[in-house]
């Protein structure tokens, strides 16, 4: 029995099935370096995600070695300084800026279940930042990935980016890769401006982390729920 593209193997089903559902964001890697033509051959399969009148608004700037170490220090300096840290603020809102439920609770049950497999407390507000500080060293992945847009595109592209970042993400685990995206960037953008030279015309997006899982890191044995699909779809007759 053949297959074709409208009609896939079931061998192909379960591969990009597997993929999918074996993404998750993790916080620990190995320092296994990644050969510079894997992550060239799934950015060029990523880059086969939709966009709007095939726009393409995705920019990335991929760190490794000297480069990736050089913009960890400088984001580290910022958020241990108090007074620097202050001064941070995101270009765009992320999250809402009014929580309401059940999107409250899920943020409140993910932090908490983290910072409890890390044995951090909640009035333990030094190991939170020590712990969320991990985010600027990419976990200690091999690879860091910083995203851009051009500031003229508008929402539709940003939507488009999403896509493009999901795929990235998939074809990382069909490389048998991790990754880990990161809106926790976002604050210090004119730090990564700075460090990367960015031209002004760009806006960052998030980053990412890309690596091999460390198997024994604790955070990495955090598993997230996801809510079954009777919760979120309606079937219309």
């Amino acid at each position: 029995m053949h297959s074709s593209p409208s009609n896939p193997a079931p061998a192909s089903t379960a591969a990009v099935d597997a993929a999918i559902a074996s993404r998750r964001s993790v916080r620990a890697f190995l320092p296994t370096p990644i050969p510079r033509a894997t992550i060239e051959d799934i950015l060029q399969v990523a880059a086969r995600a939709p966009s709007g009148t095939n726009t393409q608004p995705w920019k990335v700037r991929v760190l490794t070695g000297a480069s990736l170490a050089r913009l960890s220090a400088a984001l580290l300096a910022v958020h241990d300084d108090p007074a620097q840290l202050a001064e941070q603020r995101e270009e765009y809102a992320y999250y809402p800026r009014q929580w309401a439920s059940p999107y409250i609770d899920r943020r409140r049950k993910i932090g908490w279940d983290l910072y409890s497999l890390l044995g951090i407390a909640k009035t333990d507000k030094a190991g939170m930042h020590v712990q969320f500080g991990r985010n600027y060293v990419f976990f200690d992945a091999p690879v860091g990935l910083i995203f851009t847009i051009d500031r003229l595109l508008e929402q539709g592209s940003w939507l488009d980016y999403g896509m493009f970042l999901q795929n990235i993400m998939v074809a990382a685990r069909g490389r048998g890769l991790d990754t880990c995206p990161q809106a926790a960037f976002t604050p210090f953008h004119k730090v990564i401006e700075r460090e990367l030279q960015l031209p002004e015309t760009e806006m960052l997006v998030c980053g990412m982390s890309l690596g091999h899982a460390d198997p024994d890191a604790v955070a990495n044995r955090l598993v997230t729920e996801r809510e079954p699909v009777a919760g979120f779809a309606r079937f219309i007759d």
